[in-house]
């Protein structure tokens, strides 16, 4: 599979990418996709049309029309299925630290307060959903992108901080709580979110060592150390335990769970099933 950079392999003009921001209007309109990703730059994804899956090794991020993202830099898989929408539209904003730190200097006073009264844990994704403000914020940058005339760095500093200024003020410990995760997490922490956050994505191992970082055969040594078990033991009796809790306590159907819990098809779901259970999903009862 091959691997994207972006905002790099976007564009072919060096002078775009020189910049700080880059703002982008995205479509895409296959029926459906799996790439993995290194996002070089923070980002806000502001969706305009479609859903799109996209997994960290911290978490699964949804990204979809009601809500806008801030994503931090990093290594993800995104996936995405449109053939119901015909088309996925969205606007990403892309920006170096620099320009989040400049802003965050240049209200300090205001964001001193705000930290003084708010226990702000740092995350590297956050969810706004839109409102009037920002759908119109959306439909502004739309204008400019569809002008003759270029973007100026100037004009998308503006832009970019006109976001940042009226969630700033509106929703204050929400964005505080975002930040670039530049902390080198130990193996074991950011193995166990990789795996734990993903149970029930259909993710292989060499997907999931791509989030941690790390090469397939150190992120099958490090899993060996944690857990005591290989990766496909573990997940599969993780994803059983989640199946027999579907089955029983939440009355789901067979068909209905096996692709949400990663399996590629309904009958190797039910032979993984059969397998470990002695029964067919249909007939499992808990002792």
């Amino acid at each position: 599979m091959k691997i994207f950079n972006l905002p790099d392999d976007i564009f072919l003009d060096k002078k775009i990418l020189d910049s700080s921001i880059i703002i982008h209007h995205y479509t895409a309109n296959a029926d459906s996709f799996k790439e993995r990703s290194i996002l070089n730059r923070n980002a806000i994804s502001l969706v305009i049309n479609g859903q799109k899956t996209m997994h960290f090794a911290e978490k699964t991020v949804y990204t979809n029309d009601k809500e806008i993202h801030f994503l931090s830099a990093a290594n993800c898989i995104a996936s995405m299925d449109i053939s119901r929408n015909k088309i996925f539209e969205s606007i990403l904003i892309f920006f170096d630290d620099k320009e989040l730190t400049d802003f965050y200097i240049s209200n300090s006073a205001f964001i001193d307060k705000v930290s003084n009264s708010h226990k702000l844990p740092a995350q590297p994704y956050i969810a706004f959903e839109k409102d009037n403000f920002i759908n119109n914020y959306i439909l502004s940058l739309l204008l400019i992108l569809k002008s003759s005339t270029p973007f100026s760095l100037q004009m998308k500093r503006l832009k970019l901080q006109e976001l940042l200024l009226y969630l700033l003020e509106n929703r204050p410990a929400a964005l505080l709580r975002f930040q670039n995760k530049k902390t080198l997490f130990d193996y074991e922490l950011t193995i166990r979110k990789a795996v734990e956050s993903n149970l029930s994505s259909n993710l292989t191992l060499d997907e999931i060592a791509f989030l941690c970082n790390v090469s397939t055969s150190t992120f099958k040594r490090q899993f060996k150390k944690i857990y005591d078990a290989s990766p496909n033991e573990w997940l599969l009796e993780q994803r059983m335990k989640l199946a027999a809790q579907m089955l029983t306590k939440h009355k789901e159907k067979p068909g209905e769970i096996w692709f949400k819990l990663g399996f590629e098809t309904h009958s190797g779901f039910t032979r993984s099933f059969k397998k470990h259970f002695g029964v067919a999903p249909k007939n499992y009862a808990p002792i």
